[in-house]
């Protein structure tokens, strides 16, 4: 039989999050270059930003005094940033000046500053002087100098966050920007940017993801564990849902019901075959009475013995029943007084057969808490398999050990290497014409494991067969 291959559904998770997750950060990268294409943003802080909407309003008058118009995009930024201040200066040492002007700049800043192009100015951590920015640009009323700032004090009441960034990306002849040469380093910066996010992701849902899903999965597992305890003895169990996952839950309740129809089944046809054992019996008691009334025939010997296999096999079909029994009903008892009785029930018809039958008990007591009439009936069935296949001759032997081992020992011709674990099996026989019907080493061996014991050939130099059963000992 080919052996299937199952996969394990807490791998599975764990690779499709983490696939899940890279692909979401890939997304995430793809807009964010995809907007970076289309929009070809300028990328501004906001004293630039005060500069770059100053400047657009930055005009004369008719008697050529430098001015600054109200524009439209003037008068949106100051909206939306109402502290803005600046100053505008010209060549002439004409200037215009707006709102707080901090004192530190409102004084000249020499010639390194009237040189720059543009310069970003702030102070040391300590400083509660704002920033600002400076740039000098063409305008309609020519090349202004402009200092522009959102705040006038760096003063604050509460958390301030400040981030900034600059990128100086490739430009063409027009003075646009080339974003085709700048994506390359654009995705490598992205890359070393992304790239520890995404290994400390993909460690810890490796790390995380195995205990979160077995966490989630333990209510299953037990119920996995439970199920692989349900035997004919607890058919009727069911297996619980209250901590298996919701999508689980049907196949629960369809296993449940399937058990349930299984018990019912086999309960009804545990009925059946005790109902027919029991009606069995009066028929086979009254032709065993009618056929030891008929003159000593061989052929009426024969009938006698048919009867006997016939009545035996009815007894072993209630044998079977008896395994339904609840283990509740068991007792403490002394082995060597069970073992004893059952010899004792059995010596006149071993005697009859032809055999001698010896009884070894152990030196002190062994005691064991069994089903006793379950126990007398495995041992029975041993005792008369031994004598219906001893050869006729010998010495039947039932000894007993402190450790809780019986065994069942005669001198006939023994059962053969490869068909020892055939005879266990229901209906098997090794000679097809004995009156054993093949149910006793069976019925023995249910037994015993019902006991938590086991039942088996023993292998040896000796002549015969040795079959032992072996029962936990109480100390």
């Amino acid at each position: 039989m080919k052996k299937v291959r199952t996969r394990s559904l807490q791998w599975i998770l764990v690779r499709r999050m983490i696939l899940l997750q890279a692909a979401t950060l890939l997304i995430f990268i793809v807009l964010c270059a995809a907007a970076l294409w289309i929009a070809n943003p300028r990328l501004l802080i906001d004293n630039e930003a005060a500069v770059a909407a100053i400047k657009e309003a930055v005009g004369r008058d008719g008697s050529g005094r430098l001015i600054v118009h109200e524009t439209e995009g003037l008068a949106s930024f100051r909206e939306g940033f109402p502290n803005v201040w600046y100053i505008v200066r010209d060549g002439n040492g004409q200037s215009v000046r707006f709102g707080n002007v901090p004192g530190v700049y409102a004084r000249n800043f020499g010639d390194l500053l009237g040189e720059a192009d543009h310069a970003t100015i702030g102070f040391s951590e300590d400083d509660l002087r704002p920033e600002a920015y400076l740039e000098n640009a063409a305008t309609r009323a020519g090349t202004v100098q402009i200092i522009a700032g959102t705040r006038s004090s760096r003063e604050t009441d509460g958390l301030e966050l400040s981030i900034s960034a600059t990128v100086d990306v490739a430009r063409n002849p027009d003075g646009s920007r080339n974003w085709e040469k700048a994506l390359p380093a654009l995705a490598v910066i992205i890359l070393i940017l992304l790239l520890p996010i995404v290994l400390v992701m993909g460690t810890t849902t490796l790390v995380t993801t195995p205990a979160v899903v077995r966490r989630s999965f333990a209510g299953l597992v037990e119920t996995v564990r439970q199920a692989a305890r349900i035997d004919i003895g607890t058919r009727a169990m069911q297996l619980p849902v209250k901590n298996v996952p919701q999508e689980i839950a049907p196949l629960v309740h369809a296993f449940n019901e399937a058990l349930a129809r299984l018990a019912q089944g086999y309960d009804r046809h545990n009925r059946f075959l005790t109902d027919a054992a029991h009606e069995l019996r009066t028929p086979i008691a009254i032709l065993r009475t009618r056929a030891e009334l008929l003159k000593q025939e061989p052929q009426s010997a024969r009938l006698l013995h048919d009867i006997e296999r016939l009545s035996h096999l009815a007894q072993q079909l209630l044998d079977h029943q008896m395994l339904d029994r609840p283990t509740d009903q068991r007792q403490l008892v002394d082995l060597r007084d069970l073992v004893s009785r059952v010899a004792a029930d059995f010596a006149p018809l071993a005697i009859e057969a032809g055999y001698d039958l010896a009884f070894e008990p152990p030196p002190g007591k062994a005691q064991v808490e069994v089903n006793v009439l379950q126990i007398e009936r495995a041992l029975a069935n041993l005792v008369r398999n031994a004598i219906e296949h001893g050869g006729g001759s010998g010495t039947i032997t039932i000894a007993i050990d402190g450790t809780g081992g019986i065994e069942v020992r005669d001198e006939g011709p023994g059962i053969p290497a490869e068909e020892r674990e055939n005879v266990f099996e229901p209906f098997y026989r090794l000679q097809p014409q004995s009156r054993g019907a093949g149910l006793g080493l069976n019925l023995a061996r249910q037994i015993a494991l019902l006991h938590d014991g086991t039942i088996r050939i023993l292998t040896g130099s000796w002549h015969g067969a040795r079959i032992r059963m072996e029962l936990p000992v109480r100390s």
